[in-house]
Parts: C-alpha cells; sequence; structure tokens
C-alpha cells in the first residue's frame, strides 16, 4: 500500500512551543509517520524532529541542540563564530528594551541570543551560521504553520496560517532590521482564516489566493495594500482555479501564475495565469503548456528565475518528490531537469540567491529536516556547503524571506509542534560567491 507524507493539516496533540530536543551527538531520534495525505484533514502524524546541517546522507549525525545563537553578519563578536563568553550579559535592542539573562556562558549581541550550553566549534568568517533571533513587540505573534511571508522593504507581513487547533486571517508585521513583531490595524473586509494559500507580491500590494480551513478550500482572490493596510476583493473574469491549497504563485510581466496544489480529492498540476495589467479588469485564463508537465503535486515550492518558473519537490499525498522542472514562461514549454543527485522534500522553502538556490528544512520522506540545501542554477547540480551554529529543530511549513544577507525562517510544525520562533542563516560571504547574475538555465528550449 502506498506510504501517505505529513500534512499541514494533521491533529496535533500538544499545542505549546517547547525548547528543541537535545539530540545525541552522534545519532538521533527517529519514528515513521502515521499515515497522512494533503487530501484530508483529519489524520495524525507522529514524526520526531531531527537535526541536520548538510546536504549529507539522512544517517548522517544530528548537532548538538542548545540554545545557542550568534548575530549575524562576518564580524563575529571578537572571540570568533561559536566561541562562548563566560558571563552573563545585559543587552539593549535597537528599540532600548532591556533584558538580562541569567544563563551560564550567555550573551547577547545586536538582539541576536548567545547561549551556548554546549561546546560549538568556532566558524571561519566566511561560512554561514545559524542563529536564533530573540524578537520583541506585545502581541508577540502566535505559532503558525502553513502561513505565507513577503518582504516589503525591512517589513515581513505574515498573514494566516495556523497554530495546533485553529486557522487564523491575521496580518502580523516583523521588522528585520529592529527584531520587532506588531500587529497593525487594518481596514475593509479580510480573505477567511486559511492555510496553504499563495500571497504573491507586487508593488507593495500582496495577492492573497487559495488556500483552505478544514474541509473546506477557497479560490478567492484578495489584495492586501501594505502602504494603507486595507484589504479588498477586486472582481475577476475568465475562467479562475478550482479551489485548492499548497499551490504555488510566482508573478512575471503583469501575470501571476497558479501551479498545482491540490482541492481536497487530488493533487493537480494544472496552470494558471491572472492578467492584473488592469487592476480594474483582473482576467484569469487556463494555460496549456506544451512538453512534459510534472506529475500532479501540492507542497512544492516555485522559483521565477528570469523567464522561467523553477518547480522543485512536493508530493501527491502518496510519494515524496525529489524532480526539478522547469516552465519558461513566454514559450510555456515544460523541461525536466535531470540532475546526478536527489533529495526528496515537501513542505520546505526555496529561495534564490544569486545563481543558487537555497532549500531549507521540509520534509524527505522519512523524517522531517533541517538541512540546508544548495542547487546551482548554472551547472544545476546539487552543492553541499557548511552551515555552523545550531540549526532550527528539524520542521516543515514554515517560511523563508531572504533580508541584507541573511535568510531569515519563521515558525513551521514537526510532526508534533508548532512553532513561533526566528531563526536565521547568516550568509556571511556566502551572499557574495554567486558572482554571476546573469546567466542561461541549463535547458534545451
Amino acid at each position: 500500500m502506498a506510504e501517505h507524507f505529513p500534512s499541514d493539516d494533521d491533529t496535533i496533540n500538544s499545542p505549546a512551543c517547547p525548547e528543541s530536543p537535545t539530540l545525541g551527538e552522534n545519532g538521533f531520534e527517529d519514528a515513521m509517520s502515521n499515515p497522512v495525505s494533503i487530501q484530508t484533514s483529519s489524520e495524525t502524524a507522529s514524526d520526531t524532529p531531527n537535526s541536520a546541517g548538510s546536504p549529507s546522507s539522512s544517517d548522517a549525525p544530528r548537532s548538538v541542540r542548545s540554545g545557542l545563537s550568534l548575530n549575524g553578519g562576518a564580524q563575529g563578536n571578537g572571540n570568533g563564530y561559536g566561541m562562548p563568553i563566560n558571563s552573563p550579559t545585559t543587552f539593549i535592542n535597537d528599540r532600548s528594551i532591556r533584558s538580562t539573562l541569567p544563563l551560564q556562558n550567555a550573551s547577547m549581541n545586536n538582539g541576536y541570543l548567545i547561549n551556548p550550553i554546549y561546546p560549538v566549534a568556532p566558524a571561519p568568517a566566511p561560512a554561514m551560521y545559524w542563529s536564533r533571533i530573540q524578537t520583541h513587540g506585545k502581541p508577540g505573534v502566535r505559532p503558525l504553520r502553513a502561513h505565507t511571508v513577503n518582504l516589503v522593504g525591512e517589513l515581513m507581513f505574515v498573514f494566516g496560517g495556523c497554530d495546533a487547533r485553529t486557522c487564523f486571517n491575521t496580518v502580523y508585521v516583523f521588522d528585520a532590521d529592529t527584531m520587532y513583531w506588531s500587529r497593525p490595524k487594518v481596514y475593509g473586509d479580510p480573505p477567511p482564516s486559511c492555510r496553504a494559500h499563495s500571497s504573491t507580491l507586487v508593488d507593495k500590494r500582496l495577492f492573497i489566493f487559495g488556500g483552505g480551513d478544514g474541509p473546506i478550500y477557497f479560490n478567492d482572490l484578495y489584495v492586501f495594500d501594505t502602504d494603507t493596510m486595507t484589504w479588498s476583493k477586486p472582481m475577476t473574469s475568465g475562467q479562475a482555479p478550482s479551489p485548492r491549497r499548497a499551490h504555488t504563485t510566482v508573478y512575471y510581466n503583469n501575470h501571476v501564475y497558479v501551479f498545482a496544489g491540490g482541492d481536497g480529492v487530488r493533487a493537480l498540476n494544472d496552470v494558471y495565469s491572472l492578467d492584473i495589467s488592469d487592476m480594474t479588469n483582473l482576467v484569469w485564463k487556463k494555460l496549456e503548456p506544451e512538453g512534459r508537465a510534472p506529475t500532479s503535486r501540492g507542497y512544492h515550492t516555485s522559483n521565477l528565475v528570469g523567464s522561467k518558473m523553477i518547480i522543485y519537490g512536493g508530493s501527491d499525498g502518496h510519494d515524496c518528490f525529489r524532480d526539478v522542472h522547469i516552465l519558461d514562461l513566454d514559450k510555456l514549454y515544460w523541461v525536466e531537469v535531470q540532475i546526478n543527485k536527489s533529495f526528496p522534500r515537501l513542505s520546505h522553502t526555496s529561495t534564490q540567491v544569486g545563481s543558487y538556490l537555497f532549500i531549507v528544512c521540509g520534509h524527505d520522506g522519512t523524517r522531517y529536516t533541517s538541512e540546508v540545501l544548495l542547487l546551482n542554477l548554472v551547472t544545476m547540480e546539487w552543492e553541499s556547503r557548511k552551515v555552523y551554529g545550531v540549526p532550527p529543530s528539524s520542521r516543515g511549513y514554515h517560511t523563508a524571506v531572504l533580508h541584507d544577507s541573511r535568510l531569515f525562517i519563521f515558525g513551521g510544525y514537526d510532526g508534533h509542534h508548532v512553532f513561533d520562533d526566528v531563526y536565521v542563516v547568516d550568509l556571511a560571504a556566502c551572499a557574495y560567491l554567486p558572482q554571476i547574475t546573469t546567466f542561461q538555465l541549463p535547458t534545451d528550449l
């Protein structure tokens, strides 16, 4: 019988957000999940969280968990990356909020908590580094999974998602410079509470499409203006996509493109476009690209690179996919990219940094992971880069945003718990290593 894979709508028995579990230095806990499908909303997962730090075999040793974090940037803190500082400290963050940390060997630098409970090896200055962010603001954000985040300037707009039991339609704002959460007053009628929707940024406006809440699936379109904090529901015409969640969208040439997802009965692999060149006349159109389309899926990722939409991973509720496909949006032609090795993923994030895609966390078909994978878009090969520090607990259904050479990871779900934490991968010199800014994707188009 085919195996099902974890969904963001699993019933959760422990809604709290405890500290990440401590794993042995040379091992990790491992448990197979109960059957779960992206098509239903009534099953329970039992995956055990794990940590990982590189795109190596899933049998590689996991890092020891601790409360360690470190501030971003290649400058370090005088002791070098990861070196314990032997005194408690009182700190002042960017908003002059004082807090004393009564922790042995703990320190704070620019709002980043350093709490090396366990020894951590020093990292060279050019290396990437995991840190957990000490955030501020009242009310703080709630634990969330299957939400969306969009970056407008230095502000991250978080919308929707679920905690342990409930979906929401709340807007939160996170200031990536001050590490400060706020919940702004919004105007207009918001979308219904939802998860696994899409949010596409176009000129400081968020186009929210689809999503679901329990057995209910949506195909409504809402627009949120981040300048005026106002919701609107524009009229559309044409052939709209069917209600769905776990789909992806990209914006290209005055069009929002929607790919795949699930409708509660089956996974999908269709493609639609929404012409937004005239906000008074938004037109949906179903597209029929040529070539070999990806198999039906949800909880994959889509990235726009030039005029190409790159699809990676996902699941149809039975299989966890490892394939990479490219849709040329000008020619409307699909190509599957052949890669010498592969890593199955679903509920991960994919963020373009120069000529690389940074794949963070997700589920590999067996367990949740905290690995960081790099896909070189010039050679279309996977590359291994060591990430120092202590990663977040293994998870999926989180979000990732690139800002100021740092990759911010927020929230997620590990099969048991929903998280409200914020981590960063400080890219350091790695943010500048991919010097190729103009390149052709290796396809046979």
